[in-house]
């Protein structure tokens, strides 16, 4: 393929996109290993950098053929449109950011390729699955939000208990904890790094600028890259609030939200890892302290970044087609 400045600006946009997916992942991936000084910010963030780039590897070409393939026919959005929509997530993202607002990089990722498909030809979005993705961000915070309600509700007390028959020490259990939270810090990662793969080159691989496989290699290493790099500062930010739960509560949301996310890369479904170990703590935190927490702020921040992200980044996309 012929290297064109049409084509190096796809990458760019890519690694951008990239870099800022893989600093917000490492909260949800590692924060609580770190908060709870399980493992170092080194540790951490070269575990989430190699956990994320084999999960986009290995598990990230269905949701990468969703973006690039399935809400658009392949062929619709060319490659200008392909860069406007990972530059119209990527901007978005960097601007929640900023603000410290907290978005999900694939409901942005998709409100971008929305609102490229409303300029080049709005009859092509495929309604039906964009109408099934959005059930899935539905769906998938409420489901984290029960399971770890219902733990947190009837299941704590037993889990302590079963602990303190099969360890002879506090000592004992305390490893066999750490061990759990490091492995499902990296389950997290993994999973992130199969969702949000997409959210880098997806538009850029359904308009033929890359291959699947190659673009989920490219986008793998951006997301490392991105985590290694911006990662450290993401992990200070959340650490101490993250220390507010358990080591046994914190590794419960960690591995069901990673489940969550897993299931739906599977079955290509771009979903926000953010709300989802976001409704998880929630959820804990009904459970111990009543459901008045509801109506707390961070569920507000929530449900605005919910309806914001899609059509923030629909809206830049959109525009800055028009203006080009």
């Amino acid at each position: 393929m012929e290297i064109t400045p049409v084509l190096i600006a796809a990458f760019a946009v890519a690694v951008f996109m990239g870099l800022n997916i893989g600093g917000n992942n490492a909260a949800a991936a590692m924060g609580a290993a770190y908060g709870a000084k399980v493992r170092t910010k080194y540790q951490a963030v070269i575990l989430i950098g190699v956990f994320s780039l084999l999960g986009a590897v290995f598990s990230g070409g269905e949701v990468i053929k969703t973006l690039g393939k399935g809400i658009l026919p392949s062929g619709t959005i060319l490659m200008e449109g392909a860069i406007v929509a990972v530059a119209a997530a990527g901007i978005t993202v960097f601007l929640a950011n900023i603000l410290r607002v907290p978005i999900s990089t694939s409901q942005a990722a998709v409100g971008a390729v929305v609102g490229i498909g409303l300029f080049y030809a709005p009859s092509k979005i495929n309604t039906p699955l964009l109408g099934y993705i959005v059930s899935w961000w539905v769906v998938t915070p409420l489901l984290a939000w029960l399971l770890a309600y219902i733990m947190g509700k009837y299941l704590y007390t037993d889990i302590l208990v079963w602990l303190a028959d099969h360890h002879e020490s506090d000592i004992s259990i305390r490893k066999s904890l750490n061990i759990l939270l490091t492995i499902s810090g990296c389950y997290v990662a993994y999973s992130a790094g199969a969702n949000n793969a997409a959210n880098a080159v997806g538009p850029i691989v359904g308009a033929g600028g890359m291959e699947p496989f190659y673009g989920s290699i490219f986008a793998g290493l951006a997301i490392g890259l991105g985590a290694l790099l911006m990662g450290g500062r993401v992990l200070d930010t959340v650490g101490k609030e993250i220390t507010e739960l358990c080591v046994i509560r914190a590794t419960f949301v960690e591995f069901t939200s990673a489940i969550i996310v897993h299931i739906a890369s599977i079955l290509g479904v771009p979903v926000s890892l953010g709300e989802i170990v976001a409704a998880g703590v929630i959820g804990i935190g009904c459970a111990n302290s009543g459901m008045h927490i509801v109506k707390g702020e961070v569920v507000k921040k929530i449900a605005i970044a919910w309806v914001i992200s899609p059509l923030l980044a629909g809206v830049v996309a959109f525009v800055l087609m028009n203006l080009i």
